[in-house]
Order: structure tokens, then C-alpha cells, then sequence
């Protein structure tokens, strides 16, 4: 297994288990908040398509939170947050709001901080393994955070896949025109 050079290989116990080397899990997602109230990780694989995809994490980033590369009811969703969020004075995101704040290595980092939550979210594309990974992590901030992440929770992994998925296929077909769905 190849390690990247920030990743250490942790060392067997005196007990022979975990004999070699160890799988090692990093993103600057949990970098950033270790201890989050909410994490997941979705992987998908990425087909080879019918031009080679781009290596670098940020235009994965950028083509995944992308409005004209969502799926159209992932673009209804996140009109539906827009217009109830006042409702529990959470404030309305800005388009900034997934703006890529960092890229070290295979990943980038989109990063929010706001009133109610702190979110973070790492896209990396792992170009031999052919995998995309989004991993998402989430520090919540008082009863209007916690209030708001009630759906978002039920709702968060249908939407990122949806989102991976049409990314995937926006950046392996080169398609400027997306079939919504």
C-alpha cells in the first residue's frame, strides 16, 4: 500500500496485532474539527469517460458545488433551505459559502463557519485508485444548530452522492449540457 509522505504508518502492538502496516484515514476535514457532531464519507469510483479527467482536488471541489452541474432537485432543496432558514434566525449562505479555502495534496478544503454550525469539506480525488471522497464534518452551535441539522442530517448523504455523481460524469464526459435529474 502506498503512503503519502504526511501519513504514518502505525506500529504493530507487542500482541502481533495489526502486524505491518495500518491503514491510515486523514482529511483536512477532521484535521479541522476533530471532534465533530456529525462526519461521513462518501467514496465513489470515477469510470474512466471519454476524456481524462482533471488531477487537481480543487476543480473536483468547485465542479461538485458547482449550480449548473447539481441536480435539479438538489438545486429545489437548496432553495427550499434558503427560503425557511430565517424562520429560526440562521443566516442565508452566499454563493462563497463553498468557496475551496485550502488544497494540500490530493485534497481541498471547504471551510464555513457561521452563528449556528461550523462545516468542513474535503474533496479529494485519488487519480490511480480512480476514487473521488468527500468527507464532511460538522460542529454544531446551540439549539438553532441543532434545530437545522435535523433534516440536513436525514437528507446530507443523498445529496452529496447525487452531487458526486453528476460531478463524475460532468468532468469524465465533458459535457457542458447536464441532463437534470
Amino acid at each position: 500500500m502506498a503512503m503519502h509522505p504526511e501519513q504514518e504508518s502505525p506500529s504493530a502492538g507487542a500482541d502481533g496485532a495489526g502486524e505491518g502496516t495500518l491503514p491510515v484515514f486523514r482529511s483536512l476535514a477532521l484535521d479541522s474539527i476533530p471532534a465533530p457532531d456529525f462526519a461521513d464519507v462518501i467514496v465513489l469510483p470515477v469510470p474512466a469517460g471519454q476524456r481524462e479527467c482533471p488531477n487537481e482536488p480543487q476543480i473536483w471541489a468547485e465542479t461538485l458545488f458547482s449550480v449548473s452541474s447539481m441536480p435539479e432537485w438538489v438545486t429545489a432543496l437548496m432553495g427550499l433551505r434558503q427560503a425557511v432558514v430565517g424562520l429560526i434566525g440562521v443566516s442565508r449562505a452566499t454563493p462563497a459559502v463553498f468557496a475551496v479555502s485550502e488544497v494540500r495534496g490530493e485534497e481541498a478544503l471547504i471551510s464555513a463557519d457561521d452563528r449556528h454550525l461550523d462545516f468542513r469539506c474535503g474533496v479529494a480525488y485519488d487519480a490511480r485508485a480512480r476514487l473521488l471522497r468527500v468527507t464532511t464534518t460538522v460542529r454544531l452551535k446551540g439549539w438553532r444548530g441543532r434545530l437545522y441539522f435535523v433534516p440536513v442530517r436525514l437528507l446530507h448523504p443523498l445529496v452529496v452522492r447525487a452531487m458526486m455523481a453528476r460531478a463524475i460524469r460532468h468532468l469524465t464526459l465533458g459535457t457542458s449540457k447536464l441532463t437534470r435529474n
